[in-house]
């Protein structure tokens, strides 16, 4: 095994382990919100501006963070680490500038652009809107300023600080919302988010000191790979956009269909996307510098299989989950949030969300990886054909099924899309670029959708004998019995039918296990 390859294993089990810990804070934070708020017309406010803010955001540096990885990473590679820290500076100065006019007109403008965006909302809710909107776009250029430097730390393979940055936003978050919650109401919510961002932000600077980056302004605009970046940008950007029209869309039908229902979606799709995160995102995150020197078209073949292997492995690994979620969405609800002033009404919202979503997350994985592959290769056009038309997939079921089933409804529209999006993306890349091995793919999505299948039936046998009672000890026993029968059944068939990427979940195990007793390389 190549020291490449085990170095690779080993950072993405670190990234893992901080991003689940992040995610502990996290689901410690939602809780505590749930708790003083419930699910109420205060957290749908806060959520609608908060999704507002990400609007300036997913404009530019969610587009130019990703962009940025491919430039810097080939810079490092070829030892011109210079070069990359003047690509940096460029983008980040551009950004700044570019997201500080943004923000000032956005919070000149929140009223109309509020009534656009959530046309439910009325009198002191939408009052109450506006106000935390201007509040929250304070963070922008903090959560800006964090991905552009964790990409630029990602390009020079350190992942420790940019996996770390969630512990202190969710510490400051807890504190905010746990103490002056009670007092200051949703207003506490938004300047603990602004104040997280900032902490977020100064995390970084580890990283940065040791990458040997100076933050100076810099608009050398001729740099090439600030111009490699901005090729790149374009569609990115849309991607960004399209993202947040989904999420704006969801939450305009959602502000008419009764007060909480923004806030299930958020909590179910929270829980959801739980492990897309640790798991996916995490491990894809270290992967990409990687991809990015395999992007080249002598080295097609070796991205190629790079890219079935990892497929293989988070599909394999992410589908237990699906079921688990899908099965026992309620005994899950109550242990993470059924407490304070989140009542019987929000634990059924929620629950429903949750089995609802839990569809999407096998998507979300698979797209998550090929995204990282098309860029790789330098095509970023393939995940906005892929998004623009799921998009459109999820704007219709939201105004069909959306406006007609609420939570059940808008969840299902999202699930679908996502579903959509990954499954256009993977064949558009395997038929442009020759890096994504859809044989594979589907042998292996055909064997795993067969033991969960099988698995989801048991687990959901297993749960009739249990009692239904709402209390946390019926639900922790709900979910030890359902999840362990789901994941035993889940096992036994995928090893019955031989999933050939089965054994590339043991060999990734067996190289972590080699590198720990190898030490550092």
């Amino acid at each position: 095994m190549s020291t490449t390859r085990r170095a690779l294993v080993r950072s993405s089990v670190l990234l893992m382990c901080l991003t689940a810990l992040s995610q502990v804070l996290g689901f410690a934070r939602d809780a505590i919100m749930a708790a003083v708020f419930g699910a109420s017309a205060e957290v749908d406010a806060f959520l609608v501006a908060q999704g507002l803010m990400n609007v300036v955001l997913g404009l530019i540096s969610g587009a130019m963070a990703r962009a940025l990885v491919p430039p810097v990473s080939r810079a490092v590679d070829a030892g011109r680490t210079d070069a990359g820290h003047r690509t940096v500076r460029v983008a980040l100065t551009v950004a700044m500038t570019v997201l500080v006019l943004g923000s000032v007109l956005m919070a000149v403008a929140a009223r109309p652009v509020l009534t656009v965006l959530a046309p439910g909302f009325e009198g002191a809710t939408m009052e109450e809107a506006v106000r935390l909107t201007r509040i929250v776009l304070a963070a922008t250029v903090f959560v800006s300023g964090t991905n552009l430097l964790a990409s630029a730390a990602h390009a020079h393979q350190r992942f420790f600080w940019a996996g770390f940055q969630g512990i202190p936003f969710n510490l400051v978050m807890i504190t905010a919302v746990g103490v002056f919650g009670g007092t200051f109401g949703a207003a506490a919510l938004a300047c603990g988010f602004v104040a997280g961002s900032a902490a977020r932000f100064l995390v970084q600077l580890p990283a940065v000191r040791a990458i040997g980056l100076r933050l100076r302004p810099s608009f050398r605009l001729r740099d090439p790979g600030f111009r490699e970046m901005l090729r790149l940008v374009p569609p990115l950007l849309l991607g960004s956009a399209i993202v947040n029209v989904n999420t704006m869309v969801d939450r305009a039908v959602g502000s008419a269909q009764g007060a909480g229902t923004i806030a299930s979606l958020s909590y179910g799709w929270r829980i959801v996307t739980l492990a897309e995160v640790v798991m996916v995102t995490a491990f894809t995150t270290t992967l990409f510098p990687a991809f990015s020197t395999l992007g080249t078209p002598e080295r097609r073949d070796q991205l190629r299989e790079a890219t079935r292997r990892v497929l293989g492995v988070v599909v394999v690994l992410i589908s237990p989950v699906v079921v688990v979620l899908a099965v026992a969405a309620r005994p899950i609800v109550v242990l993470l949030f059924a407490r304070g002033n989140f009542d019987a009404r929000a634990v059924e919202l929620t629950s429903l969300a949750v089995a609802t979503y839990s569809v999407a997350l096998a998507g979300l994985a698979v797209r998550e990886v090929v995204a990282r592959t098309c860029l790789a290769v330098g095509d970023s056009r393939t995940p906005v054909l892929s998004a623009l038309g799921a998009m459109a997939l999820n704007v219709v079921g939201d105004l069909t099924l959306g406006m007609r089933y609420g939570v059940v409804g808008l969840a299902l529209s999202t699930s679908i899309s996502v579903v959509f999006a990954a499954t256009t993306m993977s064949v558009l890349t395997a038929r442009r670029h020759r890096a994504v091995a859809l044989g594979p793919l589907v042998r292996t999505t055909m064997g795993v959708v067969t033991a969960a299948s099988v698995a989801a039936v048991a687990g959901w046998l297993a749960q009739q004998p249990l009692p239904a009672r709402p209390g946390w000890p019926e639900a922790l026993l709900a979910l030890g019995v359902s999840g362990s029968v789901c994941l035993a059944t889940y096992l036994g068939v995928l090893t019955l039918l031989r999933v050939s990427a089965l054994t590339d979940v043991w060999a990734s195990l067996r190289e972590l296990r080699i590198g720990r007793s190898a030490g550092p390389a």
